[in-house]
């Protein structure tokens, strides 16, 4: 029995023998014959009788060998198909799994987890986003770049203008993340759900409301007579938030509303080269100069100017700031908490390594998420930043709360300490009435803190209450629109963001009415004072910071010319005239100040006269035509009551002629400003 079964293993171990030729033509030669036999014949059936009886026999002849010999591959072959189908369904899924693992945060356990099993999925992603993927982008491309125009232009680039919102909006809803039927086990993170977050370039639709964004009412400054009101009293304004923003509506293709442009800020955003003081006893001193009204031939402009102390590198005094960060659900949008986080990543590398930050967020409810670490402690802070994100309601009042009581256990009597709040001002739980807010804050910064904003997004953004808490707690108020602002504001311009060097500063201009008949102050509407307020130290004024520029432009009417501000009356008598010894004179400038650390402000004084004035516009300083220029834009935005037929071609011939030196293409920007406002939109499309 042995020896069969050798010869049968033998047998089957060797290779099939090669059929004989003869058999082979053989087995041809008859088959041919019986396909020529069965082909020449009829085709159906000459007999009537039904065809059911032998039909089955002749079917079951043919079923049972075919049955008899394929049964025992059958197993086999479906298992090789199935195993085919897995491996096509593989391979269609690969790129899809490998597009949501890019989705997952890079510190999911479950990513790294199902990149170690599963290396060969890795590798036919990568294979397939070689190939397709990239065709598939490539044919995607036009969607893609507007959609990324609107995100990333206001979180990275610098000034950049960008598309109007109606094209950028749309194409985002197209970038949706796969179905949660298509993740792998695997790949779902330990612990509990984790928000997936999508890179910037496929960011999903998000909400923005519209028409909602707050300002307070803005009347322009009336015209005076000299006559009867000589005197013209006003707090000093840094702020640039109303800049930004305008810029941002203009590069949305929509005009800014009319409350949104408040000139001073307009004008103050600009670094001009006044003269600077040389120590900080005298932190800074005033520069005048008169020119020719661009707008209107009869009256001239009075531009007055000061810039701050500039405190030297390594000298500056500790900082102990505490970041008060909004991350209510407001917050969840492109330019806002992204945003936000890459604009304090810059203020923290401009930091000095002893200087303190603290992080503090509110949404529901406040809590600390950083407590005081130094500076030198980056990865810590921007750690604490990579982990914020945004959800629910805003208890803003109670983070500001706990902000200042944070930036009190760490009160430096020699330093800088500072709250800086970041928000889109959306307070919807707790103290929201801003009066109350204002008084808090005004309460708090007898302490030693002060308070700066930077404001975020548009759709519900509330500049209103914004600016009632800067100015109430001794800070400044910003915009940030993009990431370039974000650098001019917390890296270019941090010492006089960070560092006061002259608070409670006040200006008060004695027009001469021997000389003036009549004039009008451009801006500072919500920075007036009433003309007691100026000697009374108790009376809160606005701050400088070091290196700070202030730039106040006023337009008087001399007596004598015609087509003045104020017709002259036709039954009253003519005021009597001022002493002979002042006729050389415009007026008279005041400026009071305190130097940080004192309560007795200080006075600076200097006359306003006839030798400041330029014969020719183009003979004036380059600086004081910029600033007039500026003027002149943002009076037309607000409708142009005193321009008269002046234009946006006009405002762009005179800031071209007057650019000067422009590193940063600040002023080139403004230029451009000026040309899409000439085909903005007076209101932003609604999106449906």
């Amino acid at each position: 029995m042995s020896d069969e079964l050798d010869r049968a293993k033998t047998a089957f171990g060797q290779d099939v023998p090669p059929p004989r030729e003869a058999a082979r033509d053989a087995a041809m030669r008859a088959a041919m014959t019986a396909f020529e036999k069965n082909h020449a014949e009829a085709q159906g059936s000459a007999s009537r009788r039904r065809l059911r009886e032998w039909g089955w026999a002749l079917l079951d002849t043919f079923r049972r060998p075919i049955m008899t010999h394929i049964r025992p591959r059958l197993g086999p072959m479906l298992a090789g198909g199935v195993s085919l189908a897995a491996l096509a369904l593989a391979l269609n899924l690969a790129p899809v799994r490998q597009q949501v693992a890019d989705w997952m945060p890079q510190n999911a356990p479950g990513v790294e987890k199902s990149r170690v099993e599963r290396p060969e999925a890795r590798g036919d992603a990568e294979a397939f986003k070689s190939t397709d993927l990239a065709r598939l982008r490539e044919e995607r491309a036009p969607v893609t770049q507007d959609a990324v125009s609107q995100t990333t232009s206001e979180a990275d680039a610098p000034s950049a203008s960008a598309p109007a919102p109606q094209v950028a909006a749309e194409p985002m809803f197209d970038a949706a993340p796969p179905a949660p039927m298509l993740l792998d086990r695997s790949m779902v993170p330990q612990g509990g759900a984790t928000h997936l977050a999508m890179p910037q370039d496929q960011m999903p639709p998000v909400y923005q409301d519209q028409g909602r964004d707050r300002f307070s009412e803005i009347t322009a400054n009336p015209v005076r007579q000299v006559a009867d009101d000589p005197v013209s009293t006003f707090s000093v304004d840094v702020d640039t938030a109303s800049y930004a923003f305008v810029r941002s509506s203009l590069n949305r293709g929509v005009l800014p509303p009319k409350d949104a442009v408040r000139i001073e800020e307009m004008v103050n955003y600009f670094d001009y080269d006044y003269p600077a003081p040389d120590d900080a006893g005298a932190p800074f001193r005033a520069d005048l100069a008169i020119l020719p009204t661009p707008w209107n031939d009869a009256t001239k402009l009075l531009r007055i100017g000061i810039k701050g102390y500039e405190i030297p590198v390594g000298a500056t005094p500790h900082a102990n700031l505490v970041f008060l960060i909004d991350t209510s659900g407001s917050m969840n949008a492109p330019d806002k908490l992204p945003l936000l986080r890459n604009a304090f990543r810059l203020l923290v590398g401009s930091l000095k390594p002893d200087d303190t930050v603290s992080i503090v967020t509110y949404a529901g409810s406040a809590g600390t998420v950083l407590e005081p670490t130094r500076a030198s402690d980056k990865a810590a802070i921007l750690a604490a930043l990579d982990r914020l994100s945004s959800g629910g309601s805003t208890a803003g009042a109670e983070g500001i709360r706990q902000a200042y009581q944070l930036a009190g256990s760490q009160f430096d009597a020699d330093g800088v300490n500072r709250v800086i709040l970041a928000t889109d001002g959306d307070f919807n739980v707790g103290i929201s009435d801003p009066e109350a807010l204002k008084d808090f804050v005004e309460r708090k910064r007898a302490s030693g803190v002060s308070l700066s904003v930077l404001g975020f997004g548009r759709g519900n953004y509330n500049d209103e209450l914004m600016q009632a808490l800067a100015q109430n707690g001794n800070g400044n108020a910003a915009y940030i629109d993009t990431l370039g602002e974000a650098r001019k504001v917390l890296v270019e311009e941090a010492g006089s963001t960070l560092f006061t060097i002259a608070k409670d500063v006040k200006l008060q201009l004695e027009f001469n009415p021997a000389a003036v008949s009549d004039y009008r102050l451009i801006g500072y509407e919500t920075r007036q004072l009433a003309r007691s307020d100026f000697n009374n130290d108790k009376v809160d004024a606005g701050d400088i910071g070091a290196g700070h520029t202030v730039t106040a432009l006023y337009e008087f009417t001399p007596v004598g010319s015609e087509g003045g501000l104020v017709e002259p009356l036709r039954y009253q008598d003519a005021k009597p005239a001022a002493p002979a010894t002042a006729a050389d004179e415009f007026g008279y400038l005041k400026i009071r100040y305190k130097l940080p650390g004192e309560d007795t402000s200080k006075l600076i004084e200097t006359p306003v006269t006839r030798s400041l004035e330029a014969g020719a516009l183009e003979d004036a300083p380059q600086d004081a035509r910029f600033a007039a220029a500026v003027a002149a834009f943002g009076q037309i935005l607000r409708g142009g009551q005193y321009t008269g037929s002046y234009s946006y071609d006009d405002v762009i011939a005179l800031a071209q002629g007057a650019r000067g030196a422009d590193p940063f293409n600040y002023r080139g920007e403004f230029v451009t400003l000026v040309r899409l406002a000439k085909s903005a939109a007076a209101l932003e499309p609604q999106r449906r």
